[in-house]
């Protein structure tokens, strides 16, 4: 059995060499990277593990969030040229574990039958106290357990949605994100073989605000992509432009207290079989000192209450304007019918008065 990983980087030095070395450490043959004109010191390390044979890496300087092309193609090169019994498609800032910690995924990968094609693996995001910067390894240690109100009321859309694991396949197709592809599903793994996806999106305010500035300048440089303006990228790229998307990534966060007595379970699973795996965990965070950080939130809440009292006026003016146009087709489709009525009636008037005068010529 052949197990592969393909990711699309840019600008991810806090947390790549450890992301290699961890699925190293889980026993995975085949890691194809493509680093996408990193400036922070990423395609260095990256270049560093190729050169020892334990990775592949490729370059592509375009940025214009190409990544469902950049990714199929990883995807087919690991089938074709590694020969991958199963493909993972990850970001930087995910790792894939199984359920059952004593596990590896090559323990895993090793048992599943092929024949389920693909499966969604659920993503569960990390969180925890806010720093200005570091990894957040022994600080985002909390499964975010929020449902999707609670999420809407820090600024958050919804929880995130599960990522495709498939067979390798030489004509497999990665739709944009690693949430879909081409091979269908004929169900799941077995629940001695679960897996899920522990997902580090908010690590620190310097890794956030870069991480927006440039998914969002990405999107506008792509013509071909039409996100939505409620899509979670482009709503945190507004607020970048607003300036106030500091204010919003302190409010998705939580302090030690609130994780303590919120819907919030502690998981440290990822930093320990790091640590037990001798892997370096890079520089010590900084944190955000936490009166500032409680302010920061407080004032990121009442945005978010601001931005929804706005959405939920504009819900309001887009059905008064649904029904105005509503209204407004009925009265042009009433005037149409009057129209058409008006003119038959003219036609048949039309029609006796000519009858009228044939007959009197006819007599005269």
């Amino acid at each position: 059995m052949t197990l592969a990983v393909t990711a699309m980087v840019r600008d991810e030095s806090d947390v790549i060499r450890q992301w290699v070395e961890y699925h190293l450490a889980q026993g995975v043959d085949v890691i194809i990277v493509t680093d996408n004109a990193s400036t922070d010191g990423t395609a260095e390390i990256l270049q560093s593990f190729a050169e020892s044979g334990v990775l592949t890496l490729h370059h592509d300087p375009v940025h214009r969030k190409q990544q469902g092309t950049v990714v199929t193609a990883m995807a087919r090169e690991a089938a074709t040229v590694h020969g991958a019994d199963w493909v993972i498609n990850a970001d930087a800032d995910e790792f894939l574990m199984p359920v059952d910690r004593s596990l590896t995924l090559a323990d895993v990968f090793s048992r599943l039958d092929e024949g389920l094609g693909s499966f969604g693996v659920p993503v569960v995001n990390m969180v925890g106290p806010v720093a200005e910067s570091g990894a957040g390894w022994d600080r985002l240690v909390w499964r975010d357990q929020r449902d999707n109100d609670q999420l809407r009321n820090v600024g958050v859309l919804a929880q995130p949605t599960s990522n495709a694991v498939h067979v390798g396949r030489p004509d497999v197709t990665v739709v944009q994100g690693n949430h879909l592809v081409s091979i269908a599903s004929t169900g799941s793994p077995p629940d001695a073989l679960a897996l899920e996806v522990l997902h580090l999106p908010w690590r620190s305010w310097h890794q956030f605000e870069h991480k927006v500035s440039m998914a969002g300048a990405g999107y506008e440089a792509n013509p071909d992509l039409r996100p939505s303006p409620n899509h979670h990228g482009m709503r945190d790229w507004a607020r970048l432009g607003q300036g106030v998307l500091l204010p919003f990534y302190a409010a998705r966060h939580i302090s030690a207290d609130e994780a303590e007595t919120g819907p919030f379970t502690e998981d440290t699973s990822l930093p320990d079989f790091l640590r037990r795996q001798g892997i370096a965990l890079g520089e010590p965070d900084v944190p955000i000192p936490v009166e500032r950080a409680e302010e920061l939130a407080g004032w990121g809440r009442a945005q978010v209450w601001l931005e929804n009292d706005v959405a939920r006026l504009q819900s309001v003016l887009d059905r008064l304007e649904d029904e105005r146009r509503a209204r407004e087709r009925e009265l042009m489709d009433e005037v149409a019918a009057l129209q058409r009525e008006v003119a038959a009636i003219t036609s048949r008037k039309v029609v006796r008065l000519t009858d009228t005068i044939a007959n009197r010529l006819r007599r005269g």
